[in-house]
């Protein structure tokens, strides 16, 4: 079948591999119909390297039941399904409390076993969500990436009426945009320094627009707040920079969640820092997508909205290509000489 393995960084191959067959009693098969790269990949190619070398990647996915193990029962040959990619223990404290993102050997398919750029991909039972006919296989590939925006908000306190500013406009950003406005948030403030994303912003919902090259951001959220700052500041651009600026941005007892993350050294200036402690904010951190029961309300909540046509994601893929081009793709994204949201491979 045909394949994208990961050897190193910036060392990403298309290759044949050999089909998955079932090896336990709760194991299913899928023909995968679309994958999604995301941003952690790009971080991955660039920087970190694999987990595995030589596995075959990819988290982002959706496609068909072709196969599955005796024991399971509830599904069927043609079954449409999304995918959770996240694999935990099940035996550590924290899944046996039922907090599996907590899990220390927590790991995505891609990583340390075979993931979803492939034609065929294998999880186990739990792993998969059957979606309703009116979900394509393009919008079930951002099931997970939308579980993960949800995620972090499930960790705050967001309220209908709530005022919401989101760094960064990236897959994530713009599904917390999405997200927020579900929720019933009065005003979105979209931040970003690219302006074919601020339209997108715009597209998907976003009330107010903001450039940090047209003027400093902090004071742009003042001046539209009357000078109080947001109810909750939402950090989805994963700079080292942003990760510090986005403190200035909450009202006194604000809130503040992390989804992006760096992969570099966070230096905060005093006046960042000291709006937490003087405005006594709450600093959330969010890590993948699941919770209890597995896979989680994240899961199922993103399938029904994306039934009810509430969450759009089809206007976040710029590029659609065959997996064969898995390679220069990757490349193309990190020389940033063009303008990417999400890459959905066509298999």
């Amino acid at each position: 079948m045909e394949s994208l393995c990961f050897y190193g960084i910036q060392d990403l191959r298309y290759e044949e591999s050999p089909l998955p067959t079932i090896e336990q009693n709760d194991e299913v098969i899928i023909r995968v119909r679309n994958a999604g790269i995301c941003g952690s990949d790009i971080s991955r190619y660039k920087k970190l390297g694999p987990v595995t070398p030589g596995n075959i990647w990819g988290h982002e996915y959706a496609g068909e039941v072709v196969e599955f193990s005796d024991n399971v029962t509830d599904l069927h040959v043609g079954a449409r399904v999304a995918v959770c990619p996240a694999l935990y223990c099940g035996k550590c404290e924290y899944c046996r409390s039922g907090y599996f993102a907590a899990c220390p050997e927590l790991l995505v398919t891609g990583a340390k076993v075979p993931g979803g750029f492939a034609t065929y991909v294998k999880v186990p039972r739990e792993n998969v969500i059957c979606i309703p006919d009116s979900v394509s296989f393009e919008e079930a590939a951002f099931v997970e990436p939308s579980a993960v925006a949800l995620h972090g908000l499930f960790k705050t306190n967001m309220q209908p009426g709530y005022s919401v500013a989101v760094m960064g406009c990236g897959t994530i950003g713009l599904l917390v945009i999405q997200w927020a406005k579900i929720f019933g948030a009065e005003r979105v403030y979209a931040i970003d320094i690219e302006k074919e994303k601020l339209t997108l912003a715009k597209q998907v919902g976003a009330d107010v627009l903001i450039n940090p090259k047209d003027r400093n951001t902090f004071e742009q959220i003042m001046t539209f707040t009357n000078g109080h700052g947001v109810d909750l500041a939402v950090e989805s651009a994963g700079s080292p920079i942003t990760s510090a600026q986005i403190f200035a941005l909450p009202k006194k007892g604000g809130e503040v969640v992390f989804m992006g993350i760096p992969y570099a050294d966070v230096p905060i200036d005093r006046f960042y820092f000291e709006r937490i402690v003087r405005r006594e904010l709450h600093v959330y951190g969010s890590w993948n997508a699941i919770s209890s029961p597995f896979p989680g309300r994240e899961f199922h909540a993103t399938i029904h909205c994306m039934n009810t046509g509430q969450l759009q994601v089809k206007p976040l893929i710029s590029h659609r290509v065959p997996l064969e081009m898995g390679p220069e793709m990757f490349e193309r994204i990190i020389s940033n000489n063009e303008v990417f949201t999400k890459v959905m491979f066509e298999l």
